[in-house]
Order: C-alpha cells, then sequence, then structure tokens
C-alpha cells in the first residue's frame, strides 16, 4: 500500500497502533465488523469535572445524546476518582482524566460538540482550546470571564449569578437544567450508575456474611459529606438519636456508610452504643474506595442523607431516598419520585451555600428526625402490604 492510498477508517475499534483483532488487516482488506455501534459518527466530548455528585448528576444527559446522535463516539473527561463513578457506562466510549498526558490526547481530536458543564475557570479555560465545530455550556471570555457559549446555557448562567432566582424562584432540577445547556430533550432519564458482574457477586458475598433477611427493610445512614461543605451532615448526637428509635423497631436493620473520611465519624455513632445494640448494627467498611462503597450501599433499601455524593450514589442505586436540605437547594435534586426531601421550614438564612454558618447551624438543628422515623416506616409497611397482596 501507497502512503497516497492510506485510508483511516472511521471506526472505534481502530487505534493505529495494532490490529482491531487479531491478524485482521483493516487498512488493506476494509473493516469486517462495521455497523452502527463501531461507527465513530458524531464526535463528543462533556467535560464535567468537580463534585463527585455533580459528575453522577450529569450521567443522565447520555440518553438524550444518544436519542439525538445514534451513532456517536462520546468522550468525557474529569478529575481521578470521579472516573470511577463513569466506570462500566455503556454509553461513554472514551473517559479522559484530568492529567497533563490526558489533557493532551484530548485537545488533539477534532469534536463535532463539546459539551461543558462545569463553571469554573480550569473547566472553561480548557473548553476554550478544544477544537469542535459548535460549543455548548460555559467558556472564558478575553478578561477571563466565565461566560456561556450557547442560548441554552443563559439560564443556568444567570441562575447562578442571582441568588433570589437560585435559592428563593427556581423550581428546576439540575437534571433538567443541564438538559437545557447542552440542547438536549429532557425525559426524566435516570442516573447512568450499574455494578459490574464482580461488583454483584460481592454484593451477594456479602449479603451472606452479614446474614441478610429478605423480610427486614435495610436503612442505611449515609453520615457524612464532603469536607468541602462540612455543614451538610447531621450532628452525631442526632445519627444516635435516630437510630436509637430504630433499633426499636423488628423489621428495621440499620447500616452505617460512608468513605474514608467518614471512618472516625462512623465508629462514634457505633460505640455509643451498648454491645446488645451493636449486634443490630452494621458498620461498614469505609476504606475500600468508591466502588465498594456503592457496594456496600446497594444492600439497602433506604438511605437516608444529606444532600452529599452518597445521595447522588443511593439516587444511581435506585434507592429510597431521604434527604435532608439546608445550605443547599432541595429543588435542584431530582429523586424521581423515590424519596422525599427535607427543607428547614421558614428559615430565612436557608439555602446559603455557605462553607461556614455565621449563626449557630439552626439548617441542621431543625431536621426532623421525627418525619425520617415516620417516612421509614411508611416506606416498610408500605412494601409489606405490596409483597402480601403479590
Amino acid at each position: 500500500m501507497k502512503f497516497s492510498e492510506l485510508k483511516i477508517p472511521k471506526c472505534k475499534n481502530f487505534n493505529g497502533y495494532k490490529p482491531c483483532f487479531s491478524y485482521e488487516n483493516c487498512l488493506e482488506e476494509g473493516c469486517r465488523h462495521e455497523n452502527d455501534q463501531t461507527k465513530i459518527g458524531v464526535k463528543i466530548l462533556i467535560i464535567s469535572l468537580d463534585a463527585l455528585g455533580n459528575v453522577l448528576d450529569n450521567t443522565p444527559i447520555l440518553y438524550a445524546i444518544k436519542r439525538k446522535f445514534p451513532v456517536s463516539t462520546i468522550y468525557w473527561i474529569t478529575m481521578p476518582g470521579a472516573d470511577k463513578i463513569l466506570f462500566n457506562n455503556p454509553f461513554i466510549d472514551k473517559i479522559f482524566t484530568w492529567t497533563d498526558e490526558q489533557r493532551m490526547i484530548a485537545r488533539q481530536i477534532e469534536y463535532d460538540y463539546l459539551m461543558n458543564a462545569d463553571k469554573s475557570d480550569y473547566a472553561c479555560a480548557f473548553a476554550n482550546e478544544i477544537k469542535a465545530k459548535k460549543k455548548l455550556g460555559f467558556l472564558l471570555n478575553e478578561d477571563g470571564k466565565i461566560i456561556p457559549a450557547n442560548k441554552g446555557a443563559m439560564y443556568s448562567y444567570l441562575l447562578g449569578n442571582n441568588d433570589q432566582k437560585k435559592f428563593k424562584e427556581n423550581t428546576r432540577s439540575g437534571v433538567d437544567i443541564i438538559h437545557e445547556v447542552f440542547e438536549l430533550e429532557y425525559k426524566r432519564d435516570p442516573y447512568v450508575f450499574g455494578l459490574t458482574d464482580e461488583e454483584k457477586k460481592f454484593v451477594s458475598s456479602y449479603k451472606k456474611e452479614i446474614n441478610y433477611n429478605p423480610d427486614k427493610t435495610y436503612v442505611g445512614f449515609n453520615t457524612g459529606c464532603s469536607t468541602l461543605f462540612p455543614n451538610k451532615k447531621m450532628t452525631i448526637e442526632q445519627h444516635v438519636k435516630l437510630i436509637s428509635e430504630m433499633l426499636k423497631e423488628e423489621n428495621l436493620q440499620v447500616v452505617l456508610l460512608g468513605g474514608r473520611e467518614d471512618t472516625e465519624r462512623n465508629n462514634k455513632i457505633y460505640e455509643s452504643f451498648n454491645e446488645a445494640d451493636r449486634k443490630k448494627i452494621i458498620n461498614t467498611p469505609t476504606t475500600m474506595g468508591l466502588r465498594r462503597g456503592a457496594c456496600f450501599m446497594d444492600i439497602c433499601d433506604i438511605v437516608i442523607t444529606g444532600d452529599s455524593f452518597g445521595m447522588h450514589m443511593a439516587i444511581g442505586l435506585k434507592k429510597y431516598v431521604i434527604a435532608w436540605f439546608g445550605l443547599s437547594c432541595a429543588a435542584e435534586i431530582e429523586l424521581y419520585d423515590r424519596g422525599e426531601k427535607l427543607t428547614p421550614d421558614g428559615l430565612w438564612c436557608s439555602p446559603c451555600w455557605k462553607k461556614v454558618c455565621p449563626y449557630n447551624l439552626e439548617c441542621i438543628q431543625m431536621i426532623d428526625l421525627d418525619k425520617i422515623l415516620r417516612l421509614t416506616k411508611d416506606y416498610t409497611n408500605k412494601n409489606r402490604t405490596i409483597e402480601t397482596k403479590a
């Protein structure tokens, strides 16, 4: 084959380094595996870097992208660590992590669409550098200011710059808004998060280890939150009080959930109970990583949580979620009719998105523990009634 005759296949499997499949010569013999799934088609780069919860909260757009562009290749760049959220995602063809090497590769590809979900200086600066026929979301202007890249991004942009609109007037979920930003049809598609076969086997094995009882309702307590906004979590005392009430219910099983940063906190909660009560609490490991954390959460029927990554994980796993909100905006969270959102009634300063409370954390003090207990019982009784009828 002459240099002038060389035609690089428009195929997802071809990389130019070695044959796509052993002993097949696509360059000279043509591709024998071409179909709509292997064609590169429309090339789309999604930028969603910051906050694990936000990354997961953005995954529903993948359904809409595939409806709009059935033959397409989807690239997604995110922070190291967040890539574990996108692992095993059937819609994403290539995950780039936020490293010098990966950004260098991402910049060399010419995309049809760039979709930047993040309003941060570095995400927008990177979006400016990308070669794309159409850019959606957010960019930087010549003064280094974040600006909307398209008309669809205007509502999100104005929302972020208007506290009255964001905190008091907006009723739309973040999932809804990000679809508008990217000019996609919103159909309330779910989060895209699935356990691998190996992880499902791990869950099954762990259930045997803890003598899982399907007749009980497993209530997970996601006890912590990001260190960036530490005031999204209940106090240890509130957890102990609520768990104490749940331990009185024979049909409820309490499960403590959390990440590495919650290890000490969970142990304090666990050790607050006497030996007899501790036998009724499953204190799951917190140091085995994000994916294993999802496995432990998967044994639960209900997850009680603040507005944190744990809440988004529970939504992704399709659990019944009871979430409280204080500093953040409850309206922006989509529970898909599987749960309840608790907000501090009549508290003028909530939401505020402050990292440090200038008052006395009234929004946390006002969490209605009795309502959480009642919602948990109601869910359990409703499910039992359905199972009895079945």
